[in-house]
């Protein structure tokens, strides 16, 4: 038999309670079933992973040179002493020269054991580094310093200043080249268009500095004021991301 009229009334009054409580136990309710889910994207369209990148050579602007102490003394007092002071002069120095910048290096002093295993003599190194965009002045500084801190190492570098720059040009064509790569494959695969779904955006990094070949080094500590001339650094931007692919009935929703 079917349900009276009144019966069929107090019946439909309790779904919505029903429903409530089968939502607070968790008993999913079924709705009715949209094209698109509740972020706006089709619940089957394809998705697609791209990876554009561009780079570009940089010149190296900027030079590191190292001097270098070392000495040698019957006492652990004596080897600090005569670093200390031939550091204090060399770095007097340094300081005058303008477009230049001087800091202090490693700095160690150790015992040196004789055949009987007694302490024999005290040596001690000390490292005063010069950093510049002035290739020339950084050399003929670290001449004129040579003579009590000789060349110990050159390496060259690119400046942050000089590395954010390049970076900044090469996101934007980084971002170009993405998305003609999302459009030619959009065009490629027959849909209309497509939507971003996430973005994630990488580089070079930093590097490190690249060192003046040995011999190279060798003649400058030797030179009364050594020509010295950086390199090139490959600097890059890359943009990596996910797209979803969609139909031509919802390009309009894009």
């Amino acid at each position: 038999m079917y349900p009276t009229t009144d019966k069929r009334k107090r019946m439909l009054s309790l779904l919505p309670a029903l429903i409530l409580a089968g939502a607070a136990l968790g008993v999913s309710v079924p709705v009715a079933a949209h094209g698109d889910g509740p972020d706006g994207r089709r619940a089957h369209a394809p998705r697609a992973s791209l990876h554009a990148q561009a780079s570009s050579e940089i010149a190296q602007d900027t030079v590191q040179i190292v001097l270098a102490a070392d000495l040698r003394a019957d006492t652990q007092e004596a080897a600090a002493e005569g670093l200390n002071t031939r550091l204090d002069a060399v770095m007097r120095q340094a300081k005058d020269q303008k477009g230049v910048e001087a800091r202090s290096g490693s700095y160690r002093i150790w015992p040196s054991s004789g055949q009987d295993g007694k302490i024999a003599e005290w040596r001690g190194r000390a490292e005063i580094i010069l950093t510049s965009k002035d290739f020339a002045a950084a050399s003929r500084l670290a001449a004129d310093l040579g003579a009590r801190m000789p060349i110990s190492g050159i390496s060259f570098s690119v400046s942050p200043q000089a590395r954010a720059a390049a970076e900044q040009a090469l996101l934007v064509q980084a971002v170009d080249a993405f998305k003609a790569r999302a459009q030619a494959l959009t065009d490629a695969l027959g849909f209309a268009s497509y939507r971003y779904d996430s973005i994630d955006l990488g580089g070079s990094g930093e590097s490190m500095p690249s060192p003046m070949p040995r011999m190279m080094m060798a003649m400058a500590a030797d030179a009364p004021a050594a020509p010295v001339e950086g390199g090139t650094e490959t600097v890059s931007v890359s943009v990596s991301g996910t797209i979803w692919l969609r139909p031509a009935h919802t390009a309009a929703d894009q």
